[in-house]
């Protein structure tokens, strides 16, 4: 089943970031580097949050203002479970903290730390409904294609210390579009 992104309020605040961002790039830009917004495909590896959920897919939607020329704030929103059945838990994370980055001609280098929370839920059985705490670490790269975009490709480890089983891989893919501004 197919969910448009606009129906959610996730989305609807996805399309709100989106805007915000694109109409103050010129004038961001003439000033040094602000930051960029992201929204790209993601995949868990299997087990990331519950036991016996395989590698699920899912967006995400990150967003870095930048401190320095080197470090920033980033903020990330995602969501996992497209396209599951209805027993598999949709899970959405929430996320904060410092990302470095380091770059020229195009390419920029990141890593970063995140801290924040997840909430699974499922309409099947058995019947999964909570939240935790949720930790990313990772990296990535950004290579420039165009005046003010970039094509991404991340991995992190991310983990719900509260949650998270044990066995399985706690790895998440992220690849998408990147704005600067």
């Amino acid at each position: 089943m197919r969910v448009p992104l606009r129906s959610s309020p996730a989305g609807f605040l996805c399309v709100i970031v989106i805007f915000f961002f694109a109409g103050s790039a010129p004038a961001a830009h003439a000033s040094g580097p602000g930051g960029d917004v992201f929204l790209g495909y993601s995949r868990l590896g299997s087990d990331t949050f519950y036991p016996g959920v395989g590698g699920l897919n899912g967006w995400d939607l990150d967003g870095e203002i930048k401190v320095n020329p080197f470090v920033g704030v980033e903020g990330d929103i995602s969501h996992y479970g497209l396209g599951a059945p209805a027993s598999t838990p949709r899970t959405t994370a929430v996320m904060f903290g410092p990302r470095v980055t380091v770059g020229g001609a195009g390419v920029h280098v990141f890593v970063h730390g995140l801290v924040g929370g997840e909430h699974s839920a499922n309409s099947g059985s058995p019947s999964i409904s909570g939240g935790a705490l949720a930790v990313a670490f990772g990296g990535g790269v950004d290579v420039r294609f165009a005046p003010y975009f970039s094509w991404r490709v991340a991995v992190d480890y991310l983990n719900a210390p509260g949650n998270t089983p044990s066995s399985g891989s706690h790895d998440r893919f992220t690849t998408g579009l990147v704005f600067r501004f």
